[in-house]
């Protein structure tokens, strides 16, 4: 974590002035005294526990979560909240829901409340200047070691690159794409074996525990931001349903990595002539006896060759069906050995 001289001059207002406090409508929250009128912006699972933790945090007054509509969720397509919602409401925080909080009514919406600080914690939607501009600033938990895999997949991305490491950044937002000032870090060291779900309850666990300690020194100026590093810059983007097609003209360690990233969406698969085949444990085993003899997208007894060997198939789901071993789907269909995988259509 990276702790440096104050950044903000004491005393720094951090809501209303006193004499304007009585202006506000009688059912907004108030909080402890001395504690900040503060906004949660979140939507998915990451930010649950840092949502926890703000809300009972000594310095904070937690006066609304800001988060996305209800969607659509599922193969049923049930209509359904966001995991944030659901918790905001079993913390009894009020809840908004705009559905472009760029738009002038959402902005106000949250202004209305009165809020001195902004945090955020995968909220996915642009964050306006009058946010941005609160007293307190906004503060951003990003799962990646910034400036290293910007965007809006940096969970999916550090297990694709092979990272060694990786960890939770705070930074002050500004109006770039995570690209603010750093206030604090905290770094985990990286196996080799995580799947995107496992990583990032890891992750959230370790964001809630950078928060909590990071605010109060926030709050008194205690923490100057450090501008990030114009060298290490990466880009990740929204991830689409295609991304996940295995194509075996890539390496075997590329491809397994692939698996593990791309869990639960857009999910790792190909299509073969029976249908597809969701592929949710693999190994890359690059030095199969006789693998280079055989064509990539050919598929074998143990898995699917690839450019530089052989990505061995643990754990599949066939199209419409359950999740099972490999061995046990090649059992039922002996015919899927010797085949190869459909091709993309151009």
């Amino acid at each position: 974590m990276s702790v440096g001289p104050a950044d903000l001059p004491a005393g720094r207002p951090t809501g209303r002035p006193a004499e304007l406090a009585a202006d506000l409508p009688p059912d907004l929250p108030t909080g402890r005294p001395g504690s900040v009128r503060t906004v949660f912006l979140g939507s998915g699972p990451f930010g649950i526990e840092a949502l926890r933790r703000l809300a009972g945090h000594p310095r904070i007054a937690l006066v609304g979560v800001v988060t996305a509509p209800p969607r659509p969720v599922g193969r049923r397509a049930v209509v359904s909240p966001t995991p944030v919602d659901t918790t905001a409401r079993e913390l009894d925080v009020p809840v908004l829901t705009p559905p472009r909080l760029r738009a002038p009514d959402g902005v106000a919406e949250v202004l209305a409340l009165d809020p001195a600080l902004a945090v955020l914690a995968d909220y996915g939607q642009l964050v306006p200047p009058a946010i941005l501009g609160l007293a307190h600033g906004a503060l951003n938990l990003h799962p990646s070691l910034l400036p290293r895999h910007r965007g809006a997949s940096p969970i999916a991305a550090t297990i694709l690159a092979g990272d060694r490491e990786t960890g939770v950044t705070l930074l002050r937002m500004d109006e770039g794409l995570d690209s603010g000032p750093i206030v604090a870090v905290e770094r985990v060291a990286l196996t080799g074996t995580e799947t995107a779900p496992e990583l990032e309850a890891g992750l959230a666990v370790v964001a809630a525990e950078l928060l909590a300690r990071s605010i109060g020194p926030w709050l008194a100026g205690a923490l100057a931001p450090r501008p990030q590093p114009a060298q290490g810059v990466t880009l990740s983007r929204s991830l689409r349903r295609e991304d996940g097609r295995l194509d075996p003209m890539r390496a075997a360690g590329e491809l397994e990595r692939q698996v593990r990233a791309y869990q639960p969406w857009p999910g790792s698969w190909f299509e073969t002539g029976a249908g597809r085949i969701v592929v949710w444990r693999a190994e890359a085993v690059e030095e199969q006896p006789g693998a280079h003899a055989a064509t990539p997208g050919m598929i074998a007894k143990h898995g699917l060759v690839t450019a530089d060997g052989l990505l061995g198939l643990r754990e599949v789901q066939p199209a419409g069906g359950r999740r099972m071993g490999w061995d046990e789907l090649v059992r039922g269909r002996p015919s899927i050995v010797g085949s190869s995988v459909v091709p993309v259509r151009q």
